[in-house]
């Protein structure tokens, strides 16, 4: 038997969907931006950002009208608090996207570092494919894909390093080049936080399937 619920589960789905396109399409701008060097589409994200703003907004109303309504227990009350989780998760990846987008105007005032873009690069596809991959597993329930989010945070961890490192030895090799450097550091500490909160996602997918908690070391399985 269908419950009314159910549809406004589904609805939020949707909702958070619509959220997440908006967010890789800023992320997706915002780096293209910097790799094309055309400091017109970085106007782009702040319009995203907009978007992503007014989405937060109608998501967390539309959580509190389930919340007051349907008084939802058990694994309904799980999925809503998770989206609510989602929500803000979301909401601070367009801030990240639009940090990388200011960020990356001041870096293309500057003479350029060429050698450490590549790395951006990868960390933005990298980011772009968790915050996709942990919004299906989301929409579909599906754990196994949520967990293999998880480990993808490995890799972008890792190349955040490679930036660190690699823009640290270029500044002190050509300290002309400090403020570039700085930047593109920045650049890559925004790209981590972002991968770092598609992790929240699938964490918070694994907990409204499961009901088991993962944070901070906790044990899945």
């Amino acid at each position: 038997m269908e419950r009314a619920i159910d549809n406004q589960i589904e609805d939020l789905k949707k909702m958070i969907l619509l959220m997440g396109g908006h967010v890789e399409k800023s992320l997706a701008q915002a780096t293209a931006a910097l790799l094309s060097r055309d400091l017109a589409m970085f106007d782009s994200v702040h319009a995203i950002e907009q978007l992503i703003n007014e989405d937060h907004i109608k998501v967390d109303n539309a959580c509190m009208n389930i919340l007051a309504k349907q008084g939802p227990v058990a694994k309904d009350l799980r999925l809503i608090i998770s989206v609510l989780k989602i929500n803000n998760d979301l909401e601070r990846m367009g801030d990240q996207a639009v940090n990388i987008s200011y960020t990356g105007k001041d870096y293309l005032g500057r003479a350029p570092i060429q050698a450490q873009l590549n790395d951006i690069q990868k960390m933005s596809e990298i980011a772009g494919r968790m915050v996709k991959g942990s919004l299906d597993s989301f929409v579909r329930g599906d754990v196994d894909q949520a967990r293999k989010i998880l480990l993808m945070d490995d890799e972008i961890d890792g190349l955040k390093n490679k930036v660190f490192k690699e823009a640290t030895v270029h500044i002190k090799a050509q300290p002309q080049d400090v403020e570039a450097g700085l930047d593109l550091i920045l650049i890559a500490r925004n790209l981590e936080r972002l991968g770092d909160h598609a992790t929240n996602i699938a964490e918070d997918v694994i907990f409204a399937v499961t009901g088991k908690d993962i944070r901070h070391g906790g044990k899945f399985g």
